[in-house]
């Protein structure tokens, strides 16, 4: 019993100096140490559990370009943004009523919340992420499903762009990385974004316009 009560006092001490040392030490040590517990929790514990949890192996993601914005006023007004755009989507039949989540579109620096994209679930007007061999998915609306082969091919287009790109107009359901369920928070990407803003071609940097 005195051994257990040892160990138990051993645990309780190591415990407390862990805690100290992540959240009440301001010394340097204290700083580095608590931001390396974090990006090691975040990475290899919090976005793995995400993933179980959702059935994507993206589970969050910020939207890095302007191609599902749509122009924005004081007050958006998704009828007055049809107006403007329906004669694009009349090419793919896609309605109105279609656009029944995101009719606001995605902006730059928004931070999405993903869950796992079952291709017969996906319908004409949903937003998907795929993978475009590119170095990061793409998240564009579905304007075209059909089967091939007893597998759904899928073509896309950003509410944003003036056309189609060639790695959109052919997509297999084996690159469904998902689908995108709300903004959880609008903007707050650019605390990442903003790094590497210099990179980029002048037409695509800063917000959307």
């Amino acid at each position: 019993m005195t051994k257990i009560k040892k160990i138990s006092k051993s645990v309780r001490k190591g415990f407390n100096k862990f805690w100290f040392l992540l959240w009440g030490d301001d010394s340097l040590k204290g700083w580095i140490f608590s931001i390396v517990f974090l990006f090691v929790f975040i990475k290899f514990l919090f976005f793995p559990a995400l993933g179980l949890i959702t059935g994507t192996s993206l589970p969050m993601a910020i939207v890095e370009s302007c191609s599902m914005y749509h122009q924005e006023q004081s007050f958006f007004n998704f009828n007055s943004w049809w107006e403007s755009e329906n004669p694009k989507y009349a090419n793919f039949n896609i309605s109105k009523q279609d656009f029944d989540l995101f009719r606001g579109g995605l902006r730059k620096g928004d931070i999405i919340f993903i869950v796992k994209a079952r291709p017969e679930k996906v319908k004409l007007g949903d937003v998907i992420i795929f993978d475009a061999g590119q170095r990061n998915p793409l998240i564009h609306r579905v304007v075209n499903i059909k089967q091939e082969n007893g597998k759904y091919i899928f073509s896309t287009f950003g509410d944003n762009n003036d056309q189609q790109l060639s790695v959109e107009k052919e997509i297999s359901e084996d690159q469904l990385v998902g689908k995108p369920v709300a903004i959880i928070g609008p903007y707050l990407g650019w605390a990442k974004l903003v790094f590497f803003e210099a990179q980029r071609p002048d037409y695509e940097k800063g917000f959307c316009k």
